[in-house]
């Protein structure tokens, strides 16, 4: 094989190769990001995978903002060494989809990424006592501000004596999403999901600890690739066995599989209009565009909820995530100021260093 298929084997397309000229240039190679941990990489040249860390340019410039750092999935121009050993990221290619969440912790850093460079995002909740709407509704909206295609799959159908009803209740909530049920110890529904994957396209696997997303990985791959368990029987949820973001590639496509997320606060509000899109249609039938769809006359929304063609819970989700991004957003806005102020404060003291060094305290 040659680099080129080798690369193109794991995602690399000419629409990469175009911006890729001036790292060239510079005598860098193209790798993708297959692991990240604790701020250490694992990258992937199409050849070898190789351990690397971001350069202290980059790290400097990128004044500590996450999504300016490499994440799994992310195309990065590389300097190799010749031994072996760790090599050295200088900068993260333009992303063509990000899939990303406010950091749940860490409040020194608005963002977290989740997984980049998806093409399919694969929404994984198990058909047991772990099925929750509301929490589906969430998904959707990250899934959709990604720009990837996003995909419902309810697994361990083995488990489920009305699986039909919680598919019909599910695609309620997912308008335009297709929803597959599965089972990847019985085979069920894997075709379907074999249907997204494909050489060079990447599929990302999310949802809540114990859902089975390792247990579809394996079960695509032919082998055990993800160590995986049983379900603890005082809940029904199964344990929580992944521990990283990883790439993993497959004869039939690529893979990310992602630990499971206790928390997924929307960074944004971009991906609530798909993710509810019947009620972004029916708003657009309000007798005023400004409605607040409170007591104004002419409300299309009060109205499907009295009819009962929308589900009020529905609703009012809809309206809690609203509430939840613009909260996000203005504390996006303020860590930015912070950091804007930090930068320009460490511009500040440097300044004076060098004037002190060159004039003396007389200056």
């Amino acid at each position: 094989m040659s680099p080129m298929d080798a690369l193109a084997a794991i995602g690399w397309d000419p629409a990469f190769a175009a911006g890729f000229g001036r790292h060239a240039a510079a005598g860098h190679v193209p790798a993708r990001v297959v692991a990240e941990e604790r701020g250490s990489f694992t990258v992937h040249d199409g050849m070898t995978t190789r351990p690397a860390a971001v350069s202290g340019r980059l790290r400097h410039e990128s004044n500590g903002d996450a999504l300016a750092f490499p994440a799994v999935g992310d195309w990065v121009a590389m300097a190799r060494t010749d031994d072996g050993g760790r090599s050295t990221i200088h900068a993260v290619l333009e992303r063509r989809s990000v899939l990303v969440r406010r950091a749940p912790t860490d409040h020194r850093t608005v963002a977290q990424i989740i997984a980049a460079n998806v093409d399919v995002v694969f929404i994984v909740s198990s058909l047991n006592d772990e099925l929750n709407l509301r929490r589906l509704e969430r998904y959707l909206a990250v899934a959709w501000e990604s720009g990837g295609l996003p995909v419902i799959v309810l697994s361990k159908a083995d488990l489920d004596d009305d699986r039909d009803g919680h598919r019909s209740m599910v695609e309620a909530v997912a308008p335009g999403v297709e929803v597959i049920v599965a089972s990847a110890l019985a085979g069920e529904g894997m075709e379907a999901v074999l249907a997204h994957l494909s050489p060079g396209r990447t599929v990302a696997f999310i949802g809540s600890s114990g859902v089975g997303k390792s247990t579809l990985v394996n079960a695509l791959a032919g082998r055990e690739l993800m160590t995986t368990s049983g379900i603890r029987e005082d809940d029904a949820r199964g344990h929580h066995t992944t521990t990283r973001r990883q790439l993993v590639p497959l004869a039939t496509g690529l893979v990310i599989d992602t630990p499971g997320m206790r928390e997924l606060a929307l960074l944004d509000g971009e991906g609530l209009a798909s993710a509810f899109d019947d009620i972004d249609q029916l708003a657009t039938t309000c007798r005023f565009s400004d409605c607040g769809h409170r007591s104004e006359p002419g409300c299309a929304i009060r109205a499907a909820v009295a009819d009962g063609s929308l589900d009020a819970d529905r609703l009012d989700a809809f309206e809690r995530l609203q509430r939840e991004a613009r909260r996000s957003e203005r504390a996006n806005d303020v860590v930015a100021r912070q950091a804007e102020r930090r930068k320009w404060t460490l511009i500040s003291k440097s300044v004076n260093r060098h004037m002190r060094e060159k004039y003396g305290d007389e200056r």
